[in-house]
């Protein structure tokens, strides 16, 4: 059997060189399956490294999967190469339009992506974040082992309260429970709030996953256009006449993707409605924090017994920093904490504690404070380059992430993102967020991923050639 030559290159670790030879050869099939390889003994004088440097290396390419061994008989390549390594893996996740263009707006991949649900990475605190994982490193209040507080990490709930209270809602620790994200907190409470057969009531269009996680929920669901006045008021007084729904699953502010928010004056409308046909209410705030200058929330007009509240940081901190939150009732609280038990939803501790030093420190506040600021300017010149290309603004823009716009006449959305996708340009067509066919002529645009030069350029050409 001869080993691999190994020329050492400086700036890498001499571990992982001899990892990558030995494997690389493992995988070229130089050595055949179950074959004994040379002694330590002759493999630390071959390479020239010592008995450690050695050992560590075979450590990590047993960990792979690639050799195996055994006492007093050494080192042997192993029978049967890892799954992976042998062939890449079926995607089997469905292939349709608009499930790939959910995925590729969500993934990380090079694509030029108008139609993001999320910041880009050049407009976050990665640097921040970062500089807070190292502090809280070395900070022995970062408990490493064992589980955290079933409702969450207690100071970072008590900084929510005080952030909470600044939104106009006075409310308890008690009621404040973490989850590792809204979808999970949604998932969670319509678990608590719904049985199948059901019926609620959504927006139209809507955030597609509150469609999506419904269906596995077995309910009946309805819609209400929501438009630049809200809803109507009279059609939504039928709507509980007729169908009774027993929820309303919304956005109080900045709408995804109409980017719309309730005044206060539409706000009460509807509360009184729904406070009178007994539906109850999940606001979903996650954009409210890019709001320039907020109306009151739904909740702060009508308290937890009608309103439950959820929000989090993945759209203004990191999409990777998935800490979120449930704000309700006492009962509905001590509920969702106890399913956060019996369903392995303990939050992870160590985040709760970044995020609570970043609000605490104030980072959080002038980093969001820094966004807002650059959404507006954003958003002025993406709203009148897309009224020059021909669009029309179903809802005008006065601050946060999107841009639901109208296409030109004769344009078909999911016709575009499908020729898009071939340009690597990721859309984010109307159909995605609801079923009425007039949603085949709107798109939703992220202000902050459309505001440059090769994504505006990318999508003149897309048009122009469409036309």
């Amino acid at each position: 059997m001869h080993l691999p030559t190994v020329s050492f290159q400086p700036g890498i670790s001499k571990v992982q060189q001899i990892v990558d030879a030995l494997g690389q050869a493992i995988d070229q099939g130089l050595f055949g399956a179950g074959s004994k390889l040379p002694s330590a003994r002759v493999m630390t004088q071959h390479w020239g490294v010592s008995k450690f440097t050695l050992i560590e290396a075979l450590d990590r390419l047993r960990g792979q999967g690639r050799i195996t061994s055994s006492q007093g008989l050494g080192y042997f390549v192993a029978s049967k190469t890892p799954p992976a390594r042998r062939a890449m893996g079926l995607d089997l996740l469905p292939q349709d339009l608009s499930s790939v263009l959910r995925r590729s707006l969500t993934g990380a991949s090079g694509a030029l992506r108008p139609g993001s649900g999320h910041l880009p990475e050049s407009w976050l605190e990665p640097s921040a974040i970062r500089a807070t994982v190292r502090q809280l490193s070395r900070s022995p209040a970062l408990r490493l082992t064992g589980y955290g507080d079933p409702a969450g990490y207690v100071p970072l709930r008590l900084a929510l309260q005080q952030k909470l209270l600044s939104q106009g809602l006075d409310v308890g620790i008690e009621q404040i429970i973490t989850t590792a994200n809204t979808v999970q907190a949604l998932d969670m409470l319509l678990r608590l709030r719904v049985r199948p057969g059901d019926t609620v009531l959504l927006d139209m269009p809507c955030y597609f996953n509150f469609h999506a996680n419904l269906a596995l929920h077995g309910v009946h669901v309805v819609t209400l256009e929501r438009t630049a006045q809200g809803l109507d008021l009279h059609a939504l007084e039928n709507l509980f006449i007729q169908h009774r729904p027993t929820l309303y699953l919304t956005t109080g502010l900045l709408h995804n993707p109409t980017g719309h928010s309730f005044t206060p004056s539409q706000a009460y409308g509807l509360l009184e409605l729904a406070k009178r046909h007994e539906c109850s209410i999940i606001e979903d705030d996650l954009y409210g924090d890019l709001h320039p200058e907020p109306p009151p929330r739904l909740v702060a007009l009508a308290g937890l017994e009608q309103v439950t509240y959820l929000s989090g940081f993945s759209k203004t901190l990191s999409a990777n920093l998935r800490v979120s939150f449930v704000v309700a009732s006492p009962q509905m609280a001590a509920e969702l904490t106890q399913m956060k038990l019996m369903c392995g939803g303990i939050t992870s501790e160590m985040l709760e504690q970044v995020v609570c030093s970043m609000l605490n420190d104030g980072t959080y506040h002038k980093h969001r404070k820094r966004v807002v600021q650059g959404l507006l300017a954003s958003g002025a010149r993406v709203a009148g380059w897309l009224q020059g290309l021909g669009f029309t603004l179903s809802v005008p823009y006065v601050g946060g992430m999107f841009i639901w716009a109208t296409l030109p006449a004769g344009l078909d959305a999911e016709t575009l993102a499908q020729q898009a996708l071939a340009r690597g340009l990721v859309h984010a067509p109307g159909v995605l967020f609801g079923f009425d066919p007039e949603l085949r002529r709107c798109m939703r645009f992220n202000v902050a991923h459309t505001d440059t030069p090769a994504v505006m350029a990318a999508v003149e050409a897309l048009l122009a050639n469409a036309a």
